[in-house]
């Protein structure tokens, strides 16, 4: 086959049973169009394919495809941020809004891709800093979003929030996000959080459970720096994470910054890809939850 993506990385995860077939057939498939296949040296499949170290499974792919749900895209983004390998996401998750090819369709639509019959979809990445008083600096990226949280069963934290150095508002609560559109479906969604047009560069601050109703989410220009700065309360500490990942402890003297970062993340679609059908698909948009529950107490 005549095709841009010559070496393919297969990523999945397996602990996850719904995995092990598509990807044994999609290694089977894309053996016989000709394609070069890797995967990571510790999957634990029989796969007809190159075995390399699980870091560098991008390092000499043209394309990556993640076989799972959005844990794996998230996951399959860390690997491909450096060298900026697209990925396809082939979805085996539940609520997934990233991988948006179904088993179904997976052979078609990735003989489509191969084609060069495809939409490619550029997506901001975040790049959160960890400072703390010591000056001890730990940078981590995030595709999703970076989520300052308090930890443990205490009681609220306290933290203060500026964009581009201009002061913004003290929260309580039980912390924020800072949500990339991508982002704008997960966490933040759930928290109250607007739903953002992908290909907008801007990111959401989200408070968790905020102690004031009136300290409401915010939409700003990823171009503009957030730090995020912890109150001094006694024994007050919160965790970071960046797209579920821990990033480290906030503690009162520390600073979070988050920016958009240089690098983005480049995902492909099968040419039907339609963002809003997703949405809809997704959350149940036109549909009458009425008449759901009247079926289910029925049934």
């Amino acid at each position: 086959m005549d095709t841009e993506f010559r070496n393919i990385a297969l990523i999945g995860r397996q602990t996850d049973s719904r995995v092990a077939a598509p990807m044994q057939a999609l290694a089977a498939y894309l053996n016989d169009a000709g394609v070069n296949v890797c995967a990571a040296d510790t999957l634990a499949l029989d796969l007809p394919v190159a075995r390399v170290a699980e870091e560098a499974l991008c390092d000499n792919a043209d394309l990556a495809i993640a076989i799972g749900g959005d844990g794996t895209m998230l996951y399959a983004s860390r690997l491909a941020r450096e060298k900026g390998t697209p990925i396809l996401g082939v979805n085996r998750g539940r609520l997934g809004f990233l991988a948006d090819v179904t088993p179904d369709e997976m052979i078609a639509s990735i003989e489509s891709v191969l084609g060069g019959n495809y939409i490619r979809d550029s997506r901001l990445l975040l790049k959160a800093c960890h400072v703390s008083e010591a000056g001890e600096e730990s940078v981590e990226y995030g595709l999703n979003d970076v989520v300052v949280q308090r930890r443990g069963a205490g009681g609220m934290v306290d933290f203060s929030t500026r964009v581009a150095g201009e002061y913004v508002n003290t929260h309580s609560g039980d912390g924020i996000i800072a949500a990339t559109p991508t982002g704008s479906t997960a966490y933040a969604l759930s928290c109250g959080g607007p739903i953002i047009e992908p290909q907008l560069d801007a990111v959401a601050l989200v408070p968790i459970c905020p102690h004031t109703l009136t300290d409401r989410p915010i939409v700003i220009p990823a171009t503009q720096d957030i730090e995020i700065v912890l109150l001094r309360r006694d024994d007050t500490r919160a965790e970071i994470t960046v797209d579920g990942s821990h990033l480290g402890t906030l503690r009162p003297g520390d600073s979070l910054r988050i920016a958009m970062a240089p690098q983005r993340i480049t995902l492909l679609h099968p040419p039907a890809h339609d963002f809003y059908g997703i949405l809809r698909s997704k959350l149940f948009w036109g549909r009458d939850s009425r008449k759901r529950g009247d079926q289910e107490l029925e049934s």
